[in-house]
């Protein structure tokens, strides 16, 4: 089992004589900025010229300077930009300013563990990743709840590393939740798993085949988008709040005999088999290689699949019937 770390755990005053500098000021880079600064932090924020996100940080309060000299002047630095800028950012602002006593933070291990940053040996690495979206997290903060967290050690350069880990996650008010001890490989295979596995690409599949086989079927696209979209929300709901059991509890005893009966047969040996070739090529390297080469050659596989599926009949008819449930408040999907 998993060691947890909770408040009496952590000792913020490790870190409250440290500048930290939080690197981007998206979902992520908000929270960790502001739930710091609140938990009465030295905090500023690197941002790279021109950026969007530089009049909302000053008008938090929060001090904004470049990339580099965020770096430069910080003891502690976390890199809460997208995993596929962080080798660029980080060669060209970061890398200069790193030397012993500094920590390196990150909030996802992807660019250690498939070697895209090669921080010095002299330097603490860290990871802090909150399991919540940011918005999230600082929601709860300001009510005086935390959301759950990982943290990792891949280097301990000062002999500190792990403290000065704790410390940041109790700034951010995630020891009140509960920080859970992992490693960079750990935490970056099976993150990549399930997001691919279950979270994203096996639920997206999961719906569209059900949606498909429905419409192809002679059925209303637009029932079918109700029952293999629409609910789907209301049974994950369930699930989250109370796990699988809670979910059974709440339904009908023929949806609950069809789980039995029929999930067996969707999420079959072969789909195991293909999890299992899936993982070995997230443990291997071979999809972070993929990856990297694809934003290498200016995402062209990743722009074509993103627009085929904008343009499935289950998004056209969604966008229609989304129109008509004004509570689900739909975001433009378009970036």
């Amino acid at each position: 089992m998993a060691q947890v770390y909770y408040d009496a755990d952590a000792d913020i005053n490790v870190i409250k004589d440290k500048l930290i500098a939080i690197i981007g000021y998206g979902s992520q880079g908000h929270a960790h900025a502001l739930n710091l600064h609140d938990s009465g932090c030295n905090v500023i924020v690197g941002l790279h010229e021109g950026s969007k996100s530089a009049e909302k940080a000053r008008n938090d309060g929060l001090e904004v300077r470049s990339v580099a000299e965020a770096a430069e002047a910080a003891d502690i630095i976390m890199m809460l930009i997208p995993d596929t800028i962080h080798k660029k950012v980080y060669e060209e602002s970061i890398a200069p300013a790193m030397r012993a006593g500094k920590t390196l933070m990150f909030a996802h291990g992807f660019s250690i563990h498939y070697g895209q940053v090669k921080p010095p040996a002299e330097v603490d690495v860290v990871m802090v990743a909150p399991k919540s979206p940011g918005h999230i997290m600082r929601n709860l903060f300001t009510q005086g709840i935390g959301v759950p967290a990982l943290l990792a050690v891949y280097q301990d350069a000062s002999g500190q590393a792990e403290q000065t880990g704790l410390a940041y996650a109790k700034g951010l008010g995630c020891t009140r939740a509960g920080v859970l001890k992992t490693t960079f490989k750990e935490e970056t295979e099976t993150d990549l798993f399930g997001e691919q596995t279950v979270l994203c690409g096996g639920v997206s599949a999961l719906i569209k085949a059900g949606f498909e086989t429905l419409v192809e079927a002679g059925y209303q696209p637009e029932i079918a988008y109700f029952e293999c979209l629409n609910e789907m929300k209301l049974i994950v709901d369930l699930i989250y709040q109370g796990g699988l059991s809670y979910m059974r509890y709440s339904i009908s005893d023929t949806a609950e005999y069809g789980d039995y009966v029929a999930g067996p047969r969707i999420i079959d040996e072969h789909v195991r088999e293909n999890m299992k070739q899936i993982l070995k090529e997230i443990q291997d390297g071979s999809f972070a290689r993929r990856w990297i080469e694809e934003n290498e050659k200016g995402r062209p596989e990743f722009e074509k699949m993103r627009e085929q599926d904008r343009n499935h009949l289950i998004e056209q008819v969604g966008q229609k019937l989304r129109a008509m449930m004004s509570w689900t408040q739909p975001q433009p999907a378009n970036r």
